[in-house]
């Protein structure tokens, strides 16, 4: 085998590769030969049948295996001995395998990695969370948990922000209809998050066995293409209004919570030490995130076009996969790959930044670094020792932990580097619920 490369761009190389004629006939031969043993051809007992028949009936197709997998193995070889990288998946072209005659040819194009040089990062700073847990933490999380086991009980008043309303309704556009509960009842919390805050406004103050008519005018930045600028006509019946009704914090509602003796201060101590792990986990990834985006900032390469396609194709199956699953018609949505193009350079940006960082300064994970992040992840369920033994049952259920160990690695190593300064950060800002 002989193989010539010539580079074409700065990531961008053809390679020429000859591999001679005689091994891949002689190996041809030694299928067909194999194969004469037991092919079963009409009119012949097994084994019989003469080798101009299996020649005519197999031989293409076990040209076509050999020559591919000589291919295959040649393209490996040839990358291996010019110590290439290659990124993505070649462009092989060639002639017909039948036309060969001496040697066969093709020509493989491809790119590679880019070589990375990590810049300087002693001017880097990265600002870490500061955060305490405190008791006012605690009691917010209660009430939060004091909604979610809420029940409801009806009233005879108007409905008010926070009430559960039984409505059926119908939307209308231009006279035509586009949603409608089909005079069926369904439930509403009003002023819940994620509603519409301009529907909600208009239930409330209404009373049950009352109707209502009203219209709204969205915006044309609104997120659903279905109201965007649109004029929305409403049809709403009020069968029934409901006010909330939390539970006391008494020994009931800390065994709901998994305090088995009832003891309430014990379940304000769990919770506690709940939100102090998801602190250290919010904190963690915070600091991840700045640590990626400062490498990001300190590396200035060009990308494969390969990887990059690939990785577009990857999110734009992923969205689609998901609206499908919400019942999206997807014959009314477009996705275009500009739309994921930011998102995917940056993502093959950091691989290939990590990828080289990891290789260049050994900062693979060790088994006990491993080991640390599956009982981290065990520590949330019942037995965690079941989850520890389900984790190392089969090697790629490791695949996680491995590589999410192996980017604290990364981390610390460039927060070595860096200047990192502690930052007070309010407790709902890093849990995201800040107003």
């Amino acid at each position: 085998m002989q193989a010539t490369v010539e580079t074409l761009s700065t990531l961008e190389r053809r390679m020429t590769v000859t591999v001679p004629m005689k091994p891949l006939e002689e190996e041809v031969g030694q299928r067909l030969t194999r194969m004469a043993r037991t092919v079963k051809l009409a009119g012949f007992r097994p084994g019989k049948v003469p080798m101009n028949l299996v020649q005519k009936n197999y031989g293409p197709q076990v040209r076509e295996e050999v020559f591919s997998n000589a291919v295959e193995t040649s393209f490996s070889d040839a990358v291996e001995q010019n110590k290439l990288r290659v990124a993505g998946y070649p462009n092989i072209e060639h002639k017909p395998f039948g036309e060969a005659d001496e040697h066969f040819e093709y020509v493989a194009t491809f790119e590679v990695f880019p070589d990375i040089e990590i810049g300087d990062l002693s001017a880097v700073t990265i600002e870490r969370p500061a955060i305490t847990v405190t008791d006012k933490d605690v009691e917010k999380t209660v009430d939060v948990l004091r909604k979610q086991r809420a029940t409801y009980e009806p009233v005879k008043r108007a409905a008010k922000k926070g009430d559960k309303v039984s409505v059926a309704f119908r939307a209308e556009i231009d006279g035509q209809e586009v949603e409608s509960t089909n005079g069926q009842s369904i439930d509403l919390v009003l002023g819940e998050d994620g509603r519409i805050a301009e529907f909600d406004d208009n239930l409330i103050g209404a009373k049950a066995g009352t109707s209502k008519q009203f219209e709204i005018t969205y915006a044309e930045d609104n997120p659903s293409p279905q109201l965007a600028g649109k004029t929305v006509s409403y049809e709403v019946t009020f069968n029934a209004v409901a006010q909330i009704k939390l539970p006391e914090v008494d020994a009931e509602f800390a065994k709901l919570l998994g305090v088995e003796d009832g003891d309430v201060e014990k379940m304000r101590a769990d919770i506690k030490e709940s939100l102090e792990q998801e602190v250290t986990k919010r904190v963690r990834a915070n600091v991840k995130d700045q640590v990626f985006q400062a490498l990001l900032g300190a590396v200035t390469t060009e990308l494969p076009r390969a990887l990059i396609a690939m990785e577009t194709g990857r999110l734009m199956q992923a969205v689609r996969t998901d609206l499908e699953r919400r019942g999206t018609d997807m014959s009314k949505v477009n996705l275009e790959p500009a739309m994921f193009d930011e998102q995917a350079r940056r993502n093959v940006g950091l691989r290939v930044i990590l990828s080289e960082m990891i290789n260049k300064n050994e900062l693979h994970a060790t088994p006990e670094q491993v080991r640390a992040m599956v009982e981290e992840f065990a520590k949330s369920f019942e037995h965690p020792d079941e989850v520890v033994r389900w984790y190392y049952a089969d090697p790629q259920r490791l695949d996680e932990p491995v590589g999410l160990a192996t980017e604290e690695n990364v981390v610390a190593w460039v927060l070595e580097r860096a200047k990192v300064t502690d930052k007070k950060v309010a407790f709902d800002e890093l849990m995201g619920k800040k107003a």
